[in-house]
């Protein structure tokens, strides 16, 4: 059992109180009892001395009415019987005891005798004086008999009278005591503390920091007084080591002012990279120092999150670089798709052996996964390496995960960059088609109504050379009808999809119509997606040299392959006549030779034309290589050339 000393406060006062409430509810209860008891002995004394009045009446009745005697000594049984049970209703009790009962029993059998002798008279109606003076003599020794039952009720009802002054008297003490043991229990219980914790914050005030007040016991001032001492240790300690912290928080503040410029820094050079390879490379430079890793990788992820690929960055092993281009999703520790924030902490030797092992071929201990994402989509993600184990506080991955938010957004930024400068060259090209057809290409349909009409207006027997060159006129204004509608078409072509295949395939099936000719494509290899600005400078490109098809090489089927790896080409090739490439540099096609090599050179690529006569023409578009760009899958099928 615990000791009272550990009771709570409550469980002490509870006790208390419901002691003292015990005691006064018992001796409540007492004095209702006994009251109850004198109540009920005084009904009888009432009822006892009715039958004293009774039995005089009937002595009475027997020498004047007779004939009432049954009435009487029936109501006489009624009073006999009242007072042996009692009667709750008025409330009527005899206080029995030994003498009581042998008083009442007396009673009784008096009357038992009396009753058969009375009702007897009363029949013979004509007494004898003699036998009315031993009625009269019978009735005072009965009326005795019934002053003795009377005088023990009295008694026992003077024994309780006593009782009850005495519990009335305790009573009394009890509420006296009761108040001066509340008040002591209060002063020992909650004064007395309170008194020893109030002289404990007098001495705290003054600056006595060494003051602990004395635990009494385990209650909630026992509690409250540990809290104090504690309070006042925590205050003596903080005291005493007070510069120790003021150093701590100028270091703390000096830390929250270096990542400020870390982010301010960040954001200047991503709002200042012009292109992807620059900001990869130069996120994750800066992104080493700021971290204090060993090496830094920087990878972006496809539309399907299936790749991640290398953008950029920083201390990373060569045979990493090499090897780690384009991870799988989920092949190793690194590319695992995330749309919250939040930075992984990945020990290196933990994770087992179903992982591709480079990061312990390179001495890492520990890989920081910062996923890069933006509206909940991820990009890709920051990989941290560290040779030692590192565990993240909270402000560490704060800043990680502002780090990956300003370079999603930059990253974002080029890409809409890019689509602006695309949707600008996309506007004017689109101006220039409408002017074309409402220039141009009205003017050569009436062109061509106006040769019909000569044609038919010709003379049956006309001469030969008049026919040859109103076929000239002909074929002449249909050719540049036809080269206006492609321009047309060129003209309202945009790259703004993410994925390169279905803007190759629309181009392909609009040759297809405008030609009849069957077209093959491949794609080869997985890479970065191409800027929307870029994208399109390459369509017009290709739609150039399927146009140099339509127009020269005769061509049954043209095939376009298209490369990934190691960097973007797209090769466009026929079945064609073909033409002498290296001595016809002068032909009608130098025009759009020149104007591809053109667009190319905007942005940075190469064209390659090469032919054979009678076996063809090739033209190659190559793009400059970015480090990010190499990603083969592994053990994947090159795609093959199917017709559109």
């Amino acid at each position: 059992m615990r000791p009272v000393s550990s009771w709570p406060l409550t469980t002490k006062l509870a006790v208390v109180v419901a002691t003292l409430l015990a005691l006064a509810l018992a001796s409540i209860g007492v004095t209702l009892w006994i009251t109850l008891q004198l109540d009920g002995g005084a009904a009888a004394i009432n009822e006892a001395g009715r039958m004293r009045m009774q039995t005089y009446r009937a002595a009475l009745m027997l020498r004047e009415a007779p004939e009432r005697i049954d009435a009487l000594a029936t109501q006489f049984d009624k009073s006999l019987e009242l007072l042996r049970v009692g009667d709750p209703a008025r409330p009527l009790s005899v206080p029995w005891n030994d003498e009581a009962r042998a008083r009442f029993a007396n009673v009784q059998r008096q009357w038992q005798a009396l009753r058969p002798i009375w009702i007897d008279a009363a029949k013979a109606r004509d007494a004898p004086s003699s036998a009315s003076t031993d009625i009269l003599r019978e009735a005072n020794t009965f009326v005795e008999m019934i002053d003795a039952f009377d005088t023990s009720i009295e008694a026992q009802l003077a024994r309780w009278t006593s009782i009850l002054n005495v519990v009335q008297i305790a009573l009394l003490v009890l509420a006296i005591g009761s108040a001066w043991a509340l008040l002591y229990i209060g002063h020992l219980l909650v004064l007395e503390p309170v008194s020893r914790l109030t002289g404990g914050l007098a001495r705290i005030e003054e600056g006595d920091f060494s003051m602990r007040v004395q635990v009494a016991s385990h209650d909630e001032f026992g509690q409250l007084s540990a809290g104090f001492n504690r309070m006042a240790r925590n205050l003596q300690q903080f005291y005493a080591e007070l510069e120790q912290k003021v150093i701590e928080k100028t270091a703390s503040l000096e830390t929250e002012r270096a990542r400020l410029a870390a982010l301010y820094e960040i954001s200047a050079f991503a709002a200042e990279a012009s292109t992807l390879d620059v900001l990869a490379h130069g996120f994750a430079r800066r992104m080493r120092g700021i971290a204090g890793a060993d090496s830094v990788a920087i990878r972006w992820s496809d539309e399907g999150n299936e790749r991640y690929l290398l953008l950029g960055s920083d201390g990373l092993p060569r045979f990493m670089i090499e090897d780690e281009q384009c991870l799988t999703s989920r092949s190793c520790l690194c590319g695992e798709p995330r749309t919250e924030p939040g930075a992984r902490v990945i020990p290196v030797l933990a994770e087992g052996a179903a992982i591709l092992g480079h990061c312990a071929r390179a001495g890492y201990a520990t890989l920081v996964s910062v996923p890069v994402i933006l509206h909940q989509r991820p990009l890709g993600e920051i990989d941290l390496f560290f040779s030692d184990e590192i565990a993240l506080s909270a402000q560490d991955r704060d800043l990680f995960d502002a780090l990956s938010s300003h370079l999603a957004t930059a990253m974002e930024n080029l890409r809409v960059t890019a689509l602006e400068r695309e949707a600008a060259v996309s506007g004017e090209r689109a101006l220039l088609a409408s002017e074309l057809h409402d220039s141009i290409a009205q003017s050569l349909a009436f062109l061509k109504i106006q040769v019909q009409l000569l044609r038919d207006a010709l003379p049956a027997h006309t001469d030969a050379s008049v026919a040859r060159i109103v076929d000239e006129l002909d074929a002449g204004v249909r050719e540049s009808t036809g080269d206006v509608r492609e321009l047309l078409v060129h003209f309202r072509t945009r790259g703004d999809a993410e994925d390169m295949e279905p803007a190759l395939r629309t181009t392909l099936r609009k040759f297809e119509h405008q030609t009849g000719l069957t077209t093959h494509l491949s794609m080869q290899g997985h890479g970065l997606p191409l800027d929307a600005d870029v994208k399109v400078q390459v369509l017009h490109v290709l739609q150039e040299a399927l146009s140099n098809v339509r127009k020269h090489a005769r061509a049954r089927e043209v095939w376009l392959e298209a490369q990934q790896t190691p960097a973007w080409s797209f090769e466009v090739r026929d079945d064609g006549q073909g033409f002498d490439a290296a001595r016809d540099t002068l032909g009608e096609t130098h025009v759009g030779m020149r104007i591809m090599r053109e667009r190319a050179a905007r942005i940075g690529a190469r064209v390659v034309v090469e032919s054979v006569p009678g076996e063809g023409t090739c033209v190659t578009l190559t793009l400059p290589q970015h480090r990010g760009d190499t990603c083969m899958r592994t053990n994947q099928p090159v795609s093959k050339g199917r017709t559109i």
